[in-house]
C-alpha cells in the first residue's frame, strides 16, 4: 500500500478493513481505524491513505480488531518486573493485567522471607512499602502490558501483625486500614481477599468491613476468593456480599467455582444467589476455562477421588508433572501422606465438572480471567491459553457464546467493572489498546503435559499505540503503564 511504513516508526497507524468488535458486546462493524499516539483517532467506514501521509498503514483483509483483552484475575505482581515482555499474555492478546488477587499483592510489604502463600508471588520481590513505589518500577521496567493493583488482605495482615491464628485487634485492624488507604490514594483498584488461606482465615466479619469501609471512600472494588468454594460456599457468598455491602463497594467474586465432586451441579444454586445478590448491590464474577484449579499443596483437598497433578515440589522436584495417585502407589502411601512428603509444593486439582465451568462462563456477568501461576515451574496451562480457549472452544466450537459477547467478557466488561477508564472499548478518544485476530484459527496450544505453548490465531497486539506483538514475537518496545483507579 502507498505510504505504509516499517512497524513500529510511526505515530500514526492506520488499520485498513477491519471487522470491529468494539467490547461492548455490539454486533461486528466493517470499517478502518486510524491511531495518533496512544489514542485511538478516528472510526469510520473508509478513510482515505492519501490524507494520512507519513502514516503507518496495515491492510488487515480477513481479520477482527477487538479492543485489547484484560486479564482480571493474575498473579504477575513480580513478573510484570522479573520477565517484562510479558509472551504468556501478550501472545494471547491480553494488553491489561490486574495484579494482587485472592489477598496477595506484593505491596506494602518488605521482606525477604515471604510466608505461603504470598510466596507464591516470588520471595525476592517484597521490597515495595509503598504502591507508589511499586508503579515507578511498572514503568521502568516498561512490561508489554498495563498494570492494575489489588492491594491484597493476607498482606496487610502480614505487614500488621504477628500471630495469625486469630483476628485482628483494633490496632492492627487501624494499621492495615492506614496502609489501604495510602494504596487507594495512590490509585490501587481495591481491596482483594484470600479468606481460603491460613493466614487469612480467622479474619472475621468486623475486620473485613473495616477495609471493606476504606475501599468504598475512594469508591474502589472488593475482589474476594472466599472462604470456601466448596460445601459451605453458600455461607461463604453471603459472607463475602455483606463485606462489599458494608462499604457500599463492588464486590468481585473470584475464579467462581462449585469445587468437589459433592458440590457438582451447584452452580444451578450459586448463580442464581448472585442474581438475587446482584439486584441489591453491584455484582461481578471471574472464571478460567478449565475444569482444573491450581493452588498450594493442600491436605485438605486430597479426597482420594478427583486426579491431583503435581506442578512443584520443593521436596522431590523430580515428581513435578506426575499425578499423586502414581506417586502415592509408587511409595505405597496414602495420597494424603503423599501429598504431606512433597509439600511444599503445588497442584492442579481437578475438582470441577464441566457443566459447571460451562455455566459460569455464559453467566452475563462473568469476566474471564486466567489465574495462572508464572513462578510454577509447570504452570496450569491456563496461563498460557485461557483467553485462546474462550475464543476458540467455547466460542467458536462449542457455541457457548456469540464472539461479540465473549470480546465483551475480555474487555469492555472488566474495564467497567473495575474502574479501569478508556479501555476495554474501541471508540474515539479511547487508548489504542488493540489486537488484530483470525476468529477462525485462534486456537490454545497449552496443555497439562506441555503448558508452556503459545496459542496461534493472535497475529498482532498494539499497547497504548505502540505494536507490543507481531506475528509471535514480542517487539520489545514495551509501553506498559500502570493504571489508577478510574484514571486518577
Amino acid at each position: 500500500m502507498n505510504g505504509q511504513v516499517q512497524i513500529g516508526t510511526s505515530q500514526k497507524k492506520l488499520l485498513k478493513n477491519v471487522v470491529m468488535m468494539d467490547g461492548t458486546g455490539a454486533l461486528p462493524k466493517a470499517c478502518d481505524v486510524l491511531v495518533e499516539g496512544d489514542r485511538i483517532a478516528k472510526i469510520e467506514s473508509q478513510l482515505e491513505i492519501a490524507s494520512y501521509p507519513n502514516c503507518e498503514v496495515l491492510d488487515c483483509q480477513g481479520l477482527t480488531l477487538t479492543p485489547g483483552f484484560i486479564d482480571v484475575h493474575t498473579h504477575d505482581d513480580a513478573q510484570v518486573l522479573l520477565n517484562p515482555s510479558m509472551l504468556a499474555k501478550v501472545s494471547q492478546g491480553v494488553t491489561t493485567v490486574i495484579t494482587g488477587n485472592c489477598g496477595l499483592s506484593l505491596v506494602p510489604l518488605i521482606t525477604n522471607h515471604p510466608q505461603s502463600p504470598l510466596d507464591l508471588l516470588h520471595t525476592k520481590e517484597f521490597k515495595y512499602g509503598r504502591l507508589s513505589e511499586y508503579a515507578k518500577a511498572i514503568e521502568s521496567a516498561k512490561p508489554s502490558v498495563n498494570v492494575g493493583v489489588l492491594i491484597g488482605h493476607t498482606t496487610l495482615r502480614a505487614v500488621c501483625m504477628s500471630d495469625f491464628e486469630k483476628a485482628a485487634s483494633q490496632d492492627e485492624v487501624a494499621a492495615m486500614t492506614q496502609h489501604l488507604d495510602l494504596a487507594l490514594q495512590e490509585g490501587a483498584l481495591g481491596l482483594s481477599s484470600g479468606l481460603f488461606y491460613q493466614l487469612a482465615a480467622a479474619a472475621n466479619e468486623e475486620e473485613m468491613k473495616a477495609l471493606s469501609r476504606v475501599v468504598g471512600q475512594h469508591g474502589g472494588v472488593y475482589v474476594t476468593h472466599m472462604r470456601s468454594e466448596m460445601d459451605s460456599i453458600i455461607e461463604a457468598m453471603h459472607e463475602a456480599a455483606d463485606t462489599a455491602q458494608a462499604g457500599r463497594v463492588p464486590w468481585i467474586l473470584s475464579h467462581h467455582k462449585c469445587a468437589g465432586p459433592k458440590n457438582w451441579g451447584r452452580t444451578i444454586e450459586t448463580l442464581a444467589l448472585l442474581d438475587r445478590i446482584s439486584q441489591q448491590q453491584e455484582v461481578g464474577l471471574d472464571a478460567y476455562p478449565y475444569n482444573a484449579g491450581s493452588t498450594l499443596l493442600r491436605v485438605d483437598l486430597v479426597d482420594g477421588v478427583i486426579p491431583i497433578l503435581i506442578t512443584r515440589s520443593e521436596s522431590h522436584p523430580e515428581m513435578a508433572g506426575r499425578y499423586l495417585k502414581d506417586i502415592a502407589k509408587q511409595w505405597h502411601l496414602s495420597e494424603q501422606d503423599a501429598c504431606l512428603k512433597l509439600m511444599p509444593g503445588g497442584a492442579c486439582y481437578f475438582q470441577m465438572h464441566e457443566e459447571d465451568v460451562r455455566r459460569v462462563l455464559q453467566h452475563p456477568l462473568t469476566m474471564i480471567g486466567s489465574d495462572g501461576l508464572p513462578h510454577d515451574e509447570r504452570p496450569h496451562p491456563r496461563l498460557w491459553g485461557a483467553f485462546a480457549k474462550v475464543l476458540a472452544h467455547y466460542c467458536r466450537d462449542e457455541k457457548l457464546f456469540s464472539l461479540p459477547q465473549a470480546i465483551h467478557k475480555m474487555t469492555g466488561l472488566s474495564a467497567k467493572r473495575f474502574g479501569i477508564k478508556d479501555r476495554g472499548v474501541i471508540q474515539v478518544g479511547a487508548y489504542a489498546d488493540l489486537v488484530l485476530l483470525d476468529p477462525h484459527k485462534v486456537q490454545d496450544k497449552a496443555t497439562y503435559d506441555h503448558p508452556h505453548q503459545m496459542c496461534e490465531g493472535i497475529h498482532k497486539v498494539l499497547l497504548n499505540g505502540q505494536w507490543s506483538f507481531d506475528n509471535g514475537k514480542v517487539t520489545g518496545h514495551g509501553s506498559g503503564k500502570f493504571l489508577k483507579r478510574n484514571g486518577a
